[in-house]
């Protein structure tokens, strides 16, 4: 792996507009906020409508016009629509106020029959743009991105706000609309809201399968190399993990509080469809559990490679020197230089004819010996 792995970018810091003390309902816009794009669905009585809206006046025309009408806002920063939008519609300000404010958690709420959900979509992107140094590190490899979809379900229509940015799960959604037989086209607006938020949903399942391809790789390079930049992937990892589960937890009781209680804009057959998307939010859950148990086992798998190779490593160092100590006691032992002339005890051996080659022949025996033992005793190989 490169040396300059790359590194999951930061979760954007969500920073209210409006100041301390502020006004509830009070709706700020962004420093360089334009007006979003608006695209209009409108079917019913075998007629269908797809239309992009440039400016408010031209929806409040369109609404009640046909039994349901789909309002598609790409953006929120932009005050003054999304107050015109809210208007039109009769919206509360509470929650308009939580649709610019896109730090919210995945909830339900009723204003007077009017549902206001809050869920987050999610989608793996690409890596943004490296310097030319980074880029090889950064080819291929892809991030967690999240935004925030609220949406409104009232009588005879639905309207959801988006966060401008790439992650858009709804085109399947917008597909069905599209097709002449389509059961969507005909059923009306809690199907429909049930069908934005079923593609939320299903949403997260790709990005689940993009971690566990993503772990297995992980495994499979731990079982035959060792490199430090992989206990950060795995943290990685295990951090976009948990932002998942904060996701998907809240988004488990809206779909849990939808079946369970009784409003008058979701009629009971639709009550039964929602039934399945939280069993969805439970399968996304156990996944998340199992691959957050996965990566606690990697990064142990990792410290107890790493003390391996630590172990192997010192067992090598300790057999070198096992071997020298005895090799150094007797190069020492010949090494003093006493004067043999002086008295027959002072080392004759220094002047003996195979002094020298009876000195390494002896080397030679010890080092095998040595390694014959430590073979033996199953401290040498595998």
């Amino acid at each position: 792996m490169d040396a300059e792995s790359p590194r999951a970018p930061r979760q954007r810091i969500f920073r209210r507009r409006t100041a301390p003390g502020a006004a509830p309902g009070s709706i700020v816009s962004a420093p360089d906020a334009v007006v979003p794009p608006l695209q209009a669905f409108a079917s019913g009585h075998e007629q269908f409508i797809e239309r992009d809206i440039t400016t408010p006046v031209e929806l409040e025309e369109r609404i009640g016009r046909h039994p349901v009408t789909w309002l598609n806002v790409d953006g929120v920063a932009h005050a003054e629509t999304v107050e015109r939008i809210g208007r039109i519609l009769n919206l509360h300000p509470l929650a308009l106020e939580d649709v610019v404010n896109v730090h919210q958690r995945a909830k339900v709420e009723d204003y007077e029959g009017v549902l206001f959900i809050v869920a987050r979509m999610v989608r793996m992107v690409d890596a943004p743009e490296a310097d030319e140094s980074n880029r090889k590190a950064f080819e291929g490899v892809q991030f967690l991105e999240t935004e925030q979809l609220s949406l409104f379900l009232g009588k005879g229509f639905v309207v959801t706000f988006q966060e401008e940015g790439e992650v858009d799960c709804l085109d399947p959604v917008r597909e069905r609309l599209r097709k002449n037989h389509s059961r969507l086209r005909k059923s009306g607006p809690d199907r429909l809201a049930y069908a934005i938020l079923d593609a939320v949903t299903d949403g997260y399942f790709p990005v689940l399968e993009s971690y566990s391809d993503a772990l297995e790789d992980v495994e499979d390079f731990l079982e035959t190399e060792y490199d430090p930049h992989e206990l950060r992937r795995i943290h990685d990892i295990r951090k976009d993990l948990l932002t998942l589960r904060r996701l998907a937890w809240p988004l488990r009781e809206v779909f849990q509080v939808l079946q369970r209680d009784t409003y008058t804009s979701i009629l009971p057959e639709t009550r039964v469809f929602l039934r399945d998307c939280y069993d969805h939010t439970v399968q996304i859950l156990d996944v998340l559990d199992t691959h957050r148990e996965i990566c606690a086992d990697l990064r142990e798998y990792y410290f107890s490679t790493l003390s391996q190779r630590t172990n192997d490593i010192v067992k090598v160092l300790t057999v070198i020197s096992t071997i020298f100590i005895p090799l150094s006691f007797v190069a020492g032992l010949w090494g003093m230089n006493f004067d043999a002339a002086a008295s027959p005890y002072n080392m004759p051996e220094l002047h003996a004819r195979y002094g020298y080659p009876s000195a390494l022949g002896l080397m030679a025996v010890i080092v095998s010996g040595l390694l014959w033992y430590f073979w033996r005793k199953g401290w040498l190989g595998r």
